[in-house]
């Protein structure tokens, strides 16, 4: 029961963000995705709603 609940669960902003940065190939990348992640790529603009 546990494994489906994982399964199903999705992931967090602050986890994909994270993911995200740990992807970084070199420092120019990560300072690049950090811009990124700081003018709110993954942040949903409809959050404001709920």
């Amino acid at each position: 029961m546990t494994n489906l609940l994982r399964a199903l669960r999705v992931p967090t902003t602050e986890e994909v963000e994270t993911a995200y940065l740990n992807g970084a190939a070199s420092r120019y990348d990560l300072e690049q995705r950090q811009r990124e992640v700081d003018t709110g790529r993954f942040r949903r603009k409809f959050a404001a709603y709920y």
